[in-house]
């Protein structure tokens, strides 16, 4: 196939055919010039079927692959190095399988806990979905097989995803949903980018040219490939023209296309652009290396580890764990979930596992032949009520000195197509935790869900609290190691975890209704909300604990530029056990009434310490992040005056602050006839000009004498009404002001 091959070799039909795809997985071929490229969904394991076994969808009889932690799982790491890693192992298995593109990582903000989909997504902060996703990206690419970043943009709801308009303002677009994606784009440079489903803003994401072509290519200079998530496309003349490449899976509408050029809808040289897209496509992923098979023990080792990172320790009162398996102690492991492990969600990333651990067993290979343990699962798997198994449950407590229980949501709970209804525990499993505490109150709950649950109601009968999320096929080994000590718990929350379902900002919003759902919570998702109006969460962003401790201290910060700092800080593992600490940099603004959030992750850096080692954590801290999106403007804004930059182990938990300043970005704004006379006079050549044109008027008078609560009043008014006022200032005379200040020019003084 000729590397030099352009779309203008190519007839308009060849070029249009290439706008769509041939098969479910597989893009068109034309003879001699592209092969049909291979799709395939992965995030966390690559979901392949061969020939026609499975269902039309292809969502079973996949080939076997190794099933990596879902995106909560692997963002909870904060380890941006170990998802590179998975990334990689995926490229792999892709090569062997004969996939071309992987079809993700999923970076869409966690706006509510009741989205379906969470357990695909990293967090509710778009530093950490951006960071994290980049890493995947990477390593996927770093093979030469493509990466897909999905979904484009604000696919944040299951509830009518195909058509619901998500109706959101374009500074809440700038500093929360598309940040992920820009810096993914700007920094590891996927290959493809996937749209959305969904309408923003009334334009459906496959047909909006401000997404994909003004933001996505022109300003953020992506050079890749546009695809339609599957049955995306609406109206192909339109979303070709507005910048999206490849529609999947065919609808056989090529003529279209074809009929819009003749007819002048579509610009002929619009399709061909698309073509040469997909052409570039070829030429990258055929440079890819090619493998044969994969060391499936470990990928399997590397799922173990990832599991292992991204558990968080939520609580552990007491130090009830880990527990010591030389110690002469009984104990009772119950719930279902230990022995049937919840590992990943439902929908189009569910992967057939090569293997899967449980937690039943590892911990039976860990004690040996030792009699000490015993198993009563409690509940069904599905859920549904079963009062002898909770009697047993209650008993093997009873006889226990320990009990590991392993609590969670079932799988139909959490599932693509569909949002959940709340954020609780199934009440049977509420109902037996409460009474295997009420037989031994010294009880360790493992939980398996892929999205935020409630502990606030039952979290005070359980010593401690361990959020396994969904691990993977080696995830029941990697809980294991945990419980026993054999790693200490790293894990921090990508998302905050409230109280109740009633304290989630966008709860009055979610999932909307009538086609429609209002971001109306804006820019204050998550902890920008909680810790803005400082309202209680059960636990908070960035929380995570560790079998030591760690102490933080000698915080320097040394300006490296205009705008641009370094910060450093030195992490002391302070107690008897190796571990890990991420600590998290935020960038800090007190305002007596908020104009934005009151702190915004800006970093973060994770460190392996040994007993009583210190080490040095860095950050850099850049103008983009002292800014805010002014839709006046259109850009980004620094404004001038003092901040903080605060460090701590969460969001809630600053253990080092500095104070500094900034001058601003230097750019001022242009005045109009409109601006009010607060506006001109601090403007550094407007307040010249109107002080001169005030200072023989009744305007001038009134301002020089008039008490707080009428200079507010004056301040506040335009300039052109203060001319309508009968102020002493004419139109003639603003017109004049307004001419000047945009030339930057001020009035002679007199010779």
């Amino acid at each position: 196939m000729p590397d030099a091959t352009s779309a203008a070799d190519l007839t308009l039909a060849e070029q249009a055919s290439l706008t769509s795809g041939a098969t479910m997985w597989t893009t068109t071929p034309v003879r001699g010039v592209l092969r049909a490229l291979t799709l395939s969904d992965g995030p966390h394991g690559i979901r392949r079927q061969r020939g026609d076994a499975g269902d039309p969808l292809g969502l079973t009889g996949s080939v076997p692959a190794t099933c990596f932690p879902p995106a909560v799982t692997l963002g909870s790491s904060w380890d941006p190095e170990l998802v590179r890693r998975v990334g990689a192992a995926l490229a792999r298995e892709a090569s062997v399988l004969g996939v071309d593109v992987v079809l993700g990582p999923g970076v869409n903000l966690k706006r509510s806990p009741l989205c379906g989909r969470n357990f695909e997504y990293f967090s509710e902060d778009p530093r950490v979905s951006g960071v994290m996703g980049a890493a995947l990206v990477d390593g996927i690419q770093s093979l030469g097989v493509g990466a897909c970043v999905k979904h484009f943009a604000v696919n944040n709801q299951e509830t009518d995803r195909m058509r619901v308009s998500a109706e959101v303002d374009e500074q809440t677009l700038r500093e929360l949903y598309l940040p992920a994606f820009e810096h993914i784009v700007r920094e590891a440079k996927p290959y493809t980018v996937m749209c959305a489903y969904n309408k923003v803003n009334g334009v459906y994401a496959s047909q909006h040219h401000w997404l994909l072509t003004q933001v996505l290519r022109e300003e953020w200079q992506f050079d890749g490939l546009v695809m339609s998530d599957w049955t995306a496309v609406n109206d192909r003349v339109a979303a070709l023209a507005a910048g999206l490449d490849l529609e999947m899976p065919p609808t056989g509408t090529d003529d279209e296309i074809l009929t819009a050029v003749a007819d002048g809808r579509l610009d002929a040289e619009t399709v061909a652009t698309a073509a040469d897209r997909l052409l570039r496509l070829r030429d990258r992923v055929d440079r890819a290396e090619r493998f044969e098979d994969w060391d499936a023990d470990a990928h399997h080792e590397l799922a173990r580890e990832a599991a292992r990172c991204g558990a968080v320790l939520l609580k552990n009162d007491g130090g009830l764990l880990p527990l010591d398996p030389t110690a002469r102690q009984h104990i009772a492991v119950i719930g279902e979930f230990a022995r049937t492990p919840r590992y990943q969600g439902h929908g189009s990333s569910h992967v057939e596992p090569t293997r899967l651990d449980s937690a039943w067993d590892a911990l039976q290979a860990a004690f040996g032949s030792d009699a000490r343990l015993r198993f009563a699962p409690g509940f069904t798997p599905d859920g549904c009520p079963a009062p002898e198994l909770a009697a047993q449950a209650v008993a093997a407590a009873a006889e226990a000195d320990v009990v590991l229980l392993f609590l969670g949501l079932p799988e139909s709970a959490e599932t693509e197509g569909a949002d959940r209804k709340d954020i609780d525990l199934p009440a049977e499993q509420v109902a037996l935790l409460h009474a295997v505490a009420d037989a031994n109150p010294q009880v360790a709950v493992v939980l398996a869900n892929g999205g935020v649950v409630s502990v606030a109601e039952w979290q005070d009968r359980a010593q401690a609290v361990l959020e396994g999320w969904l691990g993977g096929q080696a995830g029941g080994a990697a809980l294991a190691d945990l419980l026993l000590g054999v790693h200490s718990p790293s894990g921090k929350l990508t998302e905050s975890i409230p109280l109740r379902l009633a304290d989630v900002p966008s709860h009055l919003y979610f999932p909307g209704g009538d086609g429609r759902v209002v971001h109306g919570e804006g820019r204050y998702v998550g902890y920008r909300h909680y810790d803005t109006l400082d309202r209680p969460v059960a636990y908070p962003f960035g929380h995570g604990l560790s079998y030591t401790t760690f102490a933080y201290g000698e915080l320097t910060v040394t300006e490296t530029g205009r705008n641009a700092w370094t910060v450093e800080a030195t992490i002391t593992n302070t107690g008897d056990r190796s571990a890990h600490e991420t600590a998290q940099l935020y960038v800090a603004f007190d305002e007596p009434h908020p104009t934005r959030p009151r702190h915004e992750l800006r970093g973060f850096a994770r460190i392996g310490l040994e007993p009583g080692e210190s080490g040095q954590v860095r950050f850099a801290l850049t103008e983009r992040d002292l800014a805010h999106w002014s839709t006046a403007r259109g850009g980004w804004r620094v404004d001038a005056g003092a901040f903080t930059v605060e460090v701590g182990a969460s969001s809630r938990d600053i253990r080092l602050t500095a104070e500094l300043s900034t001058p601003g970005d230097g750019v001022v704004d242009a005045l109009d006839a409109m601006s009010t006379a607060g506006e001109w006079l601090n403007h550094p050549v407007g307040s010249v000009l109107l002080q001169k044109a005030l200072a023989e008027s009744p305007a001038g008078a009134f301002l020089a004498q008039a008490d707080p609560v009428q200079l507010a009043l004056g301040l506040g008014v335009p300039l052109v009404k203060l001319a309508a006022l009968g102020m002493g200032v004419t139109r003639e005379g603003i017109e004049a002001m307004v001419e000047a200040a945009r030339a930057g020019s001020l009035p002679a003084e007199p010779a």
